[in-house]
């Protein structure tokens, strides 16, 4: 009898698992449990479909359960992982569409669960009109909403990637938009001196901003509630009981209030980050690390023999903290998925860490970043020094030439490059890549000003910033 491998979650990590066990091992069987309707699909590409520049939902999806099937991986979407028996070598599953549950076996195991978003327990986080970003469904759901209800005003609760991307989203669509952040600053995984830039970009989109407010309520139609709820109570109070609990499933969020004043709102969006899915995988022994995610070895391979852990579920080794961290990134996830699949199908893999490297485009601005922020740097027990530099990003006498600000942070004394934010509106991309690679191979900022950079009016200066950057560092 063939082994069962059992993949809980079918996303990116999930199926790059599945995808590489079958290449490992062609007569491995392979059983994939998703809860969400879809597998297999690019989900961060939603704001841009909610936008309207992708212009249908499927082409985001990379691959479809029959698609997976032609492989000999049954993937099975709407069913919900319980529990996970390790003694056993069984999963409880919950097929979402009939309600029934059932116990399914395995001899290897990959959690691939994810992270999920958990609303604050806010009054009125419940309304209509409230949503989260996360799946298909979810981006289905805000689109159809924005199309039917024709909100004129959005909030968005958390100022990070998802937040500052659907605030494009949704100016495209005529909303006022308004992100709350409970950080002194846009982007709190940025170092405040490069945020100020984001800032001004949003403002000049005329996306208002509450720093340093927390959220405290969501308002939305108390009045009707209020009316339905007296008028049922002349009745008895069982009937009011119940006609209020029907007006608030109908009920619409209106405002949300913060730093005491109630902004008005027609769409709200919590974007305040997720955590690990892992809740029935505590509760089956499989340890934890410090940052409340799965702990796993560079095999992938957690402290129970059998169990894997990939994607947002779990730890991933940064290379310049030294230390497993949770930081869910796609291309992590996918790099870790193949690792797992390979070795629960008898392969020998290693996932050789991770420098955490990141980008965002908020309207014409793009930000991205790598390695360590200086504040992270030094919350973790570096001396940290950084050098800023504002140039351009191609020969200042070509058309299209525009500001860049480059920052890099290095260790004082060694000159150790631990990482780096670069924002503007040109050649972003192609320069945090240059210092991902960097970090990844230990250099030093005088390693970074030798580098020998393409030079052509178009696309950079005689100095690059990066070189720029590198010589302020080195003075």
């Amino acid at each position: 009898m063939s082994e069962r491998l059992v993949i809980i979650g079918g996303v990116a990590a999930g199926m790059s698992a599945a995808t590489r066990a079958r290449r490992t091992n062609a007569g491995l069987e392979i059983v994939v449990y998703e809860k969400s309707g879809y597998v297999s699909y690019g989900a961060c590409g939603f704001p841009y479909f909610i936008k309207g520049e992708v212009a249908n939902i499927d082409d985001l999806l990379i691959r479809t359960p029959a698609q997976f099937a032609a492989q000999n991986i049954r993937a099975l979407v709407r069913h919900e992982v319980l529990a996970i028996d390790p003694a056993a070598h069984t999963v409880e599953v919950r097929n979402l569409a009939t309600g029934q549950s059932f116990t399914d076996h395995w001899d290897k195991l990959i959690v691939a669960s994810g992270g999920v978003v958990v609303p604050p327990p806010l009054p009125g986080i419940d309304l209509n009109g409230v949503f989260t970003l996360r799946t298909v469904e979810d981006a289905l759901a805000i689109k159809n909403w924005i199309a039917d209800k024709q909100p004129q005003r959005a909030v968005i609760i958390g100022g990070g990637y998802i937040g500052l991307e659907l605030a494009e989203a949704f100016r495209a669509h005529g909303l006022a938009v308004t992100i709350i952040e409970a950080q002194p600053q846009i982007l709190p995984t940025i170092d405040a001196e490069m945020a100020v830039h984001i800032e001004a970009e949003l403002k000049a989109h005329d996306v208002e901003l509450y720093l340093g407010h927390k959220v405290t309520a969501l308002e939305g139609d108390e009045s009707l509630r209020r009316i339905i709820g007296l008028t049922a109570a002349k009745l008895n109070r069982q009937d009011a009981a119940g006609a209020v609990a029907a007006a608030t499933r109908t009920a619409r969020v209106r405002a949300v209030v913060a730093g005491g004043a109630a902004i008005p709102a027609e769409l709200v969006i919590i974007g305040t980050g997720t955590r690990p899915a892992i809740g029935f995988a505590a509760a089956a022994g499989i340890k934890l690390g410090e940052s409340g995610a799965i702990a796993v070895d560079n095999r992938q391979q957690t402290n129970i023999p059998g169990i894997f852990a990939v994607g947002g579920a779990c730890e991933a080794f940064h290379l310049v903290a030294g230390r497993p961290v949770l930081l869910p990134l796609a291309p992590t996830a996918s790099k870790q998925g193949r690792v797992a699949g390979s070795n629960a199908a008898g392969g020998s893999a290693r996932f050789a860490g991770m420098v955490g490297t990141a980008a965002v485009k908020v309207f014409d601005l793009h930000v991205a970043q790598t390695g360590l922020t200086e504040k992270y740097a030094r919350y973790l027990g570096f001396e940290p020094d950084h050098a800023i530099i504002n140039a351009t990003g191609r020969a200042h006498y070509m058309p299209g030439e525009s500001p860049i600000s480059v920052k890099l942070v290095f260790e004082k004394g060694s000159q150790r490059l631990l990482g780096a934010q670069i924002v503007g509106r040109d050649g972003v991309a192609k320069r945090i890549d240059v210092l991902a690679a960097a970090l990844r191979a230990g250099w030093t900022t005088y390693d970074l000003a030798e580098l020998d950079l393409s030079y052509a009016p178009p696309f950079s200066s005689v100095w690059d910033p990066i070189l720029v950057a590198a010589n302020v560092a080195n003075r």
